[in-house]
């Protein structure tokens, strides 16, 4: 039995000699009693010369990860290490097997003193012990790490303090910086450290940040474990921020201002969309339509055509959009459709020159075939953007009834075009609550090429007619 006793400073660069040792010569981990100073010394174990041999090479993640493991406080340590070390002459891609048990093991000890050695680093308090004329200032910490940290983080503390004398007294190992020059020391008992002025505006600060909203108080002191507390100013502080943690919060909230849903921008935006903003005086309508650039139809039409009628009517009459006459002439309703309209109003006993009469759409949407304008539906961007004109000319009609004809007018005035045919003869509300009577378009009756279905669609829409003279 060879035995091998691991000292508690440079303990890292001992078992990497040991165990290089040990391998090289053949020694099976059950062979070796290893030990650090503290343990007791094994009765069968013996300084025994070792044959001088090559040792076999390991893979570079398992010399990382012995760096850190050696500076656990499992007493075990050194022993696990050399057994997986042994292990891997034969099997080197254990270091990248998942399920096995003795890494598994090794990787936690090497968590767990990494996760001491941050402890170390945020929570290592330093308080001047220094005189006040000496040429370097000199600070000392008092500090209880779970494993063998100190040696493996001192390099943090002199990158950071290089400018001074410092040293971390701690029961294990003391790490002392004087001059320039980093050594290690056996552990010392707590020595009695000077009031730090400069505590109670650290403890100042820490209040000040501190979110009452966000407290976590088991994920607190996951981070700073209790243990850590009372070498720490500010930890005398939690107590009571976590206390009034409750009443703080419930105040930042009734003070926190109150914000609008993120969609408020896009409903505001469709309402303005909807609702016309046009308010200039009653002459000025017709010549701010034929200037209006709202959408591309304006483009390739010829004109704009603006409602024609008389300004107190009771009745308004909205179609489609303008034809290929009215689009010449600036007049609405004078194209076939128009004619029509007027023989069938004329036998319903509707009087078209008492009406205020327009089209929802200002101007003509064709697409040109040959010599000839075919007339094409506007589509929803266009009459909503046309809405703008519509709105005005209600708002200054102000009519008692509005007859609206066809899919484009119906969804102008109420938002939405489809199922004319069974909408029909029905009185609806507009956007802005106005009655709106809903009939097809007489262009409809045009475009029937059966006789008896063009009759009986003409009835209706004679009726319709006489519906709305009849409510006037």
């Amino acid at each position: 039995m060879q035995r091998a006793i691991i000292p508690q400073i440079g303990a890292a660069a001992a078992w990497r000699d040991a165990a290089r040792r040990f391998l090289a010569a053949g020694v099976p981990p059950g062979q070796i009693a290893w030990g650090d100073q503290s343990a007791v010394p094994d009765l069968f174990a013996r300084d025994t010369p070792l044959p001088v041999g090559i040792a076999p090479t390991v893979p570079r993640s398992f010399v990382t990860m012995a760096r850190t493991v050696v500076w656990h406080s499992d007493p075990e340590r050194f022993a696990r290490l050399y057994a997986f070390l042994w292990r891997l002459r034969a099997g080197p891609q254990l270091m990248a097997d998942r399920g096995d048990l003795d890494l598994a093991r090794l990787r936690k000890m090497e968590k767990n003193v990494r996760r001491c050695q941050h402890k170390m680093k945020a929570f290592v308090r330093f308080r001047e012990i220094g005189a006040p004329d000496a040429a370097r200032r000199s600070f000392a910490a008092w500090f209880e790490p779970t494993h063998h940290t100190v040696e493996p983080t001192a390099d943090f503390f002199v990158g950071r303090f290089n400018d001074m004398d410092w040293r971390i007294v701690t029961p294990d190992v003391s790490a002392v910086f004087e001059n320039g020059t980093l050594s290690f020391h056996k552990g010392m008992a707590k020595p009695d450290l000077p009031d730090d002025a400069s505590e109670q505006l650290w403890v100042t600060y820490f209040r000040n940040i501190f979110n009452p909203a966000r407290l976590k108080v088991k994920a607190m002191q996951s981070e700073m474990p209790k243990k850590y507390w009372k070498n720490m100013p500010e930890a005398a502080a939690i107590p009571d921020l976590i206390a009034q943690a409750p009443a703080r919060a419930q105040a930042m909230a009734e003070a926190a201002p109150t914000l609008p849903p993120t969609r408020m921008p896009q409903v505001q935006a469709q309402l303005a969309s909807c609702t016309s903003a046009w308010d200039g005086p009653e002459g000025a309508l017709p010549g701010a339509i034929a200037a209006c650039t709202r959408c591309p139809l304006y483009r390739t039409a010829t004109q704009a055509v603006p409602g024609e009628g008389p300004p107190d009517a009771d009745l308004m009459i909205v179609g489609e959009q303008p034809g290929d006459l009215e689009d010449l002439s600036g007049k609405p309703f004078i194209g076939p459709a128009g004619q029509l309209f007027d023989r069938v109003a004329t036998v319903a006993g509707l009087d078209r020159r008492e009406a205020y009469v327009t089209n929802a759409v200002k101007h003509f949407k064709f697409t040109a075939r040959g010599k000839r304008r075919i007339h094409q539906r506007p589509n929803t961007s266009e009459i909503d953007h046309c809405r703008w004109w519509l709105d005005a000319e209600v708002a200054q009609i102000a009519p008692k009834l509005i007859l609206a004809m066809g899919a484009t007018a119906v969804e102008s005035l109420t938002g939405k075009g489809g199922g004319i045919l069974s909408r029909r003869g029905q009185i609806e509300r507009s956007l802005s609550g106005l009655p709106v009577l809903i009939t097809v378009h007489p262009s409809y009756l045009l475009r029937l090429q059966d006789s008896q279905a063009k009759a009986s669609t003409t009835a209706l829409f004679q009726n319709d007619l006489r519906q709305a003279a009849s409510l006037l």
